[in-house]
């Protein structure tokens, strides 16, 4: 299960990381011309960075106090927060009508929620 759960775990921090930067380096036309970008062209400029800047700092948070076992514990933490993301970016695009978009987030935040539950309950790091 520890397997599972490590490689969940990278799979998510890679979506974060890659998302974030997305977010952060990408100019804000053409992230709003992207498939489940709409969101972007009624968000400030600030908010879509720091969106970013939040993803860039899960993906940090969900591998890095694991492998330099300095608070282990804020692994599930961090999913806990990511999995709060997914719902706030399901319920932003519901609201503007990118259906096909949801099925990712679902996604991530199932494998979210599986982080949580695995090393808040079945395999916690040993601290």
């Amino acid at each position: 299960m520890n397997i599972a759960l490590w490689i969940v775990t990278g799979l998510l921090a890679v979506v974060a990381l890659v998302s974030g930067n997305i977010k952060m380096f990408t100019p804000k036309p053409e992230l709003a011309q992207a498939p489940g970008g709409q969101w972007t062209a009624t968000a400030g400029a600030g908010v879509v960075k720091t969106l970013g800047a939040l993803e860039v700092l899960a993906a940090a948070g969900l591998i890095l106090p694991a492998v330099l076992d300095i608070g282990p514990t804020m692994v599930p933490v961090t999913a806990v927060c990511w999995s709060m993301l997914m719902v706030g970016a399901m319920i932003v695009h519901i609201r503007d009508g990118e259906y096909k978009v949801i099925t990712a987030n679902v996604v991530y935040l199932l494998m979210a929620a599986f982080v949580v539950w695995g090393r808040f309950v079945l395999e916690p790091f040993a601290g």
